[in-house]
């Protein structure tokens, strides 16, 4: 079954360069430590007066893998446009510490017990914090953890959203619920031929979206992640290729569960990210639904085919957990 790698974009804002977080090497396989403590809801002051009609700003902190986190951060919206939208994944420093990369320019998320805080690694880099934000705000300050969940009733219902801009290229990846669906918006910049188009993601969910030349031929690709919506959170790729920076074609992914070269004792739980010019997979080894302590780390490569580009396995092995 084929998958399709979705390509946004944003017309009317000013990009920077590709937003791209600290990752491990590829030869460098990294056992991962559960952080529960740290995951949750975390808000501004104007959270709690929220029924006088305040303001507010809210970040919501989930598990990615053990190193890594998914930052959201979402605001007030019923009452008015909302101020603030911005996802990012995280990787860890140390036990308090995080960080990750927007438009060339480190970003420190640091923990406490009962707060997070949202600042640039240098002060020099402190307006990156004020594109996210509207009326001259800023995402930087301390947020406080809530143990409830968010007012859904206020909240901004923008499920994702991330704006990636490589080669002069510019791809906005936005994903919303509607009717109970998960719909992924796809726009694009910079192209002779603008793309605009919405897919049913089919109960997934998009978690993270990454741009770079995999082929090294000038032009960009963009790979968006996406997961199941349920206990195994089976990963799924999503990915175009810009040809000649006039146009765009879907790539192929082969589905994990059905590639026989990679999926013995594959049950999901699976992770992906780019280093440099190739697409890294990691997922747990089962047997008979029980983890056997083993992962497997598999390198894919984009290739020419003979109707379209495609991700190939070049590398696949196995490391103790």
């Amino acid at each position: 079954m084929m998958r399709i790698v979705l390509l946004s974009c944003m017309v009317f804002l000013t990009i920077g360069c590709k937003n791209q977080n600290t990752k491990q090497e590829v030869s460098s396989p990294v056992e991962f430590e559960k952080k529960d403590e740290i995951t949750g809801n975390y808000v501004s002051e104007g959270y709690h007066k929220k029924e006088e009609g305040y303001d507010w700003v809210a970040i919501t902190i989930t598990e990615v893998a053990n190193e890594s986190i998914s930052v959201r951060i979402r605001s007030r919206a019923d009452k008015k446009k909302p101020t603030c939208l911005f996802d990012t994944i995280a990787y860890k420093l140390d036990q308090q510490r995080y960080r990750t990369t927007v438009n060339g320019k480190n970003v420190i998320f640091q923990f406490t017990d009962k707060t997070i805080t949202i600042e640039s690694e240098s002060k020099e880099d402190e307006g990156v914090l004020y594109f996210y934000c509207s009326a001259g705000a800023s995402i930087a300050g301390t947020y406080t953890k809530i143990e409830e969940e968010l007012d859904e009733n206020q909240i901004d219902k923008t499920q994702f959203s991330k704006v990636l801009n490589l080669q002069n290229v510019g791809f906005h990846v936005s994903s919303i619920v509607k009717e109970g669906t998960q719909l992924l918006e796809v726009v694009t910049f910079g192209l002779p031929n603008e793309y605009n188009e919405t897919f049913d993601l089919e109960n997934q969910v998009v978690f993270d979206a990454e741009v770079e030349d995999l082929n090294s031929d000038g032009s960009p690709e963009l790979v968006v992640y996406t997961k199941e919506n349920n206990v195994l959170q089976k990963g799924h790729i999503y990915a175009f290729s810009v040809n000649n920076m006039k146009s765009m074609s879907q790539v192929y992914f082969p589905i994990t569960q059905d590639n026989s070269a990679v999926n013995h004792g594959y049950n999901g739980h699976d992770e992906f990210t780019l280093v440099e010019t190739n697409l890294v997979q990691r997922f747990p080894i089962f047997k008979e639904n029980i983890q056997t302590g083993k992962m497997r780390q598999v390198i894919y490569k984009l290739q020419n085919g003979a109707d379209m580009r495609r991700f190939v396995v070049v590398k696949a092995e196995e490391y103790d957990k």
